[in-house]
């Protein structure tokens, strides 16, 4: 396969990709004269228009995306997003609204996040919502913020946090920035938070139990009144991971489950683009406790017009710039309100099916720990591969080959050599059997040839790495004679 060179490699002194006709006025650099005028770049690379575009677009068709393809990444949710709702957020009317626009010239901008912040209110069954956290990360941050402040002010600050031992990686990262100490509660046999165990754990020092529900395996927490019985009964509060909401939307809504606060990643379940096309927006619905501490402003109406409130004083304050990520907001209606109450129900029923189609038919060609019946997402292992010397690295390289994105692998931590299979909503049955075909297929190599595995992929672009040493000894040039490329083959 040719490599494609890098850009400074194509280099040529003298080329440029434009000229520009002599001046007819004299040049006066005025006040940026050695301020704000960069010098020359040395080694910047001399490049024609047409060396540019050929160079970036041969580099494009060696990426995979999911305009590409199918992209089962476990958690991530990376699901097609609809070209109309890209077209809507690039209306100049949105693209061209500056946040200290005079409010009374933005009303319809404004009333677009009223909108969302009320829409997003009903589908959770929560009493108030902020838009402002940019990922969903960040609402996870803001949520344990908003229960630390409501703690305080009741005079009764806590120590710890709580958090199942398949919680995602970002919910001790955010009660740790809080200042939380993190406790881990044991999942059971169903691969569900163990009441026995929360029970255990929780005392007056708990703050909140974070719980994400459907779980990382694909499964939904049963027992979610319970668990929330629990933690309120010590004075604690319950902060759900809204991350798998594409399995819940339409169906049930986790503020009548008894949970006090969640954020949604409006990137994955309401599909903005994700996965490197774009920023996120992670909002963070509230019950009535806690609204009084939501981040400012908050938009209210005020004499027939939208306004901002800043004057709250429990508010725990900015959380970022401005409103939140405007456009993604704008795409995430868009999705809403074309799919409607029916549609958005059907989402959530059809990321079901997908999920347990894949399941039922890979079940005893891949091993699965946790037989409760899956939502979202079904976690495999590579428990009856490895018998053989190959492991999920090795079947996750070998699906490139099928032009199949790999799952997310080895995680949740408490299935050793996960494979975790999100198929989302937008899949159709040819897609999922073609997937389900690659991963027989590879079963079966497994058991009779496994070096095929081994040494996989065999086609792609890049072939295997040694990652190890790609991370501490990046290679950024194709060297197939130098033995210590991290870019060679194995």
């Amino acid at each position: 396969m040719i490599r494609e060179p890098l850009i400074f490699e194509i280099s040529d002194k003298g080329k440029r990709a434009f000229r520009l006709p002599e001046l007819d006025v004299p040049e006066d650099k005025g006040v940026f004269k050695g301020v704000a005028i960069r010098d020359e770049i040395e080694g910047f690379p001399q490049v024609s228009e047409v060396e540019i575009v050929r160079h970036f677009t041969r580099l494009s068709r060696t990426n995979f995306c999911i305009d590409v393809g199918f992209y089962p990444l476990g958690s991530c949710t990376m699901k097609y997003n609809p070209k109309i709702n890209e077209h809507i957020a690039s209306h100049p009317g949105f693209t061209s609204f500056h946040p200290y626009t005079p409010r009374e010239l933005i009303q319809g901008n404004l009333k677009i996040l009223k909108m969302t912040a009320d829409i997003l209110s009903e589908i959770t069954g929560m009493d108030a919502v902020t838009l402002q956290p940019s990922a969903g990360a960040q609402g996870e941050l803001v949520g344990i913020m908003l229960i630390q402040a409501c703690l305080k002010d009741r005079g009764d600050p806590r120590k710890i946090v709580l958090i199942p031992d398949s919680a995602h990686g970002t919910n001790p990262s955010s009660a740790h920035l809080s200042g939380y100490r993190v406790q881990e509660v044991k999942s059971n046999a169903a691969g569900t938070v163990d009441p026995a165990d929360l029970e255990q754990h929780m005392n007056e020092d708990v703050a909140a139990f974070m719980v994400t529900n459907p779980n990382t395996l694909g499964v939904f927490e049963s027992d979610i009144r319970k668990i929330c019985d629990i933690v309120h009964s010590k004075g604690g509060l319950v902060y759900m991971d809204g991350a798998n909401m594409n399995a819940l939307v339409g169906k049930c809504r986790p503020g009548d489950m008894g949970v006090d606060v969640i954020h949604l990643n409006l990137h994955k379940t309401f599909s903005t683009p994700h996965g490197g096309g774009g920023p996120g927006a992670g909002p963070v619905g509230v019950k009535k406790i806690l609204e009084p501490y939501l981040p400012v402003p908050v938009i209210e109406q005020k004499d027939d017009l939208l306004n901002f409130n800043y004057d709250r004083p429990q508010s725990i304050g900015r959380v970022r710039t401005f409103f939140g990520n405007f456009l993604v907001i704008v795409k995430a209606l868009a999705y809403i309100l074309s799919l409607g109450p029916d549609g958005l129900e059907e989402v959530a029923e059809v990321a079901v099916l997908n999920a347990n189609y894949i399941r039922k038919c890979l079940e005893g060609i891949y091993h699965l720990k946790y037989t409760t019946p899956s939502f979202h997402e079904c976690v495999f292992s590579d428990k009856f591969q490895k018998e053989f010397g190959v492991q999920n690295i090795d079947i996750a390289k070998r699906l490139i080959d099928f032009g199949l994105h790999p799952p997310t692998m080895s995680f949740p931590l408490i299935v050793p050599g996960a494979l975790m299979i999100e198929p989302t909503e937008t899949e159709s049955k040819k897609d999922l059997d073609a997937f389900i075909d690659a991963m027989t297929t590879i079963a079966k190599e497994a058991k009779e040839n496994p070096e095929v595995l081994k040494n996989a992929p065999h086609t792609s672009y890049v072939r295997r790495l040694d990652e190890t040493q790609a991370a501490r000894n990046p290679v950024l040039r194709w060297m197939p004679d130098n033995k210590n490329s991290s870019d060679t083959q194995n």
